[in-house]
């Protein structure tokens, strides 16, 4: 990674952004030599990334003809626009995120258990909950998808906070966000490490 100071090695902190969002993007190789990317409702657990398919269609037909993948997920966080320093040049303006990639292999799961708990925490993961009626192996739906599993082999992750700004000029920016208060600013003043009084 070129940007040592925004990467992130802790697998706590990956998890933890593997769960602010519910959509990766699946990277395939197409049977017409170029990259397939299709967004997919994931979960994380135990290690690996399962997510749920149609038991046919050009995702699956490339999974099983190449299983190496690349999948991705992205947090956007705050934007710094111009009003913080409007004589800042425009190309200076930042986007803070975070992100996950991970490059490993797929396999259908053909364990019945291991395919009813994924599809079990994938749902608890979108509904938020735990309290919802469990998918059990006689049901329509469990019969009617197909469960791949990606393993991962390796995992590179990153957060963009401005890290490698002086602490001064990481507060102004955190000041900014704080008073600036559109959606997820306060959220990005959070993640960079600040707080403030009326917090």
């Amino acid at each position: 990674m070129r940007r040592n100071h925004s990467e992130i090695t802790d697998p706590q902190e990956i998890q933890r952004i593997l769960s602010l969002t519910n959509i990766g993007r699946l990277a395939t190789n197409g049977q017409d030599g170029y990259p397939y990317i299709i967004p997919v409702n994931f979960v994380s657990l135990e290690g690996s990334i399962y997510f749920h398919c149609a038991p046919k269609g050009e995702k699956l037909d490339n999974l099983m003809r190449d299983p190496r993948v690349c999948f991705e997920v992205d947090v956007p966080l705050s934007y710094i626009d111009i009003g913080l320093d409007p004589d800042r040049p425009i190309c200076n303006l930042h986007q803070f995120y975070h992100c996950v990639i991970i490059r490993g292999s797929t396999a259908v799961v053909k364990d019945s258990a291991l395919k009813l708990d994924a599809l079990n925490a994938l749902i608890a993961k979108h509904e938020n909950t735990d309290d919802f009626k469990k998918v059990t192996a006689d049901m329509s739906g469990y019969k009617a998808c197909e469960v791949i599993e990606v393993k991962p082999a390796s995992i590179s992750a990153k957060s963009d906070l401005i890290q490698n700004k002086s602490e001064a000029d990481r507060q102004a920016v955190a000041e900014y966000l704080y008073n600036r208060n559109q959606p997820g600013d306060r959220e990005t003043v959070a993640a960079m490490g600040f707080q403030f009084k009326n917090d």
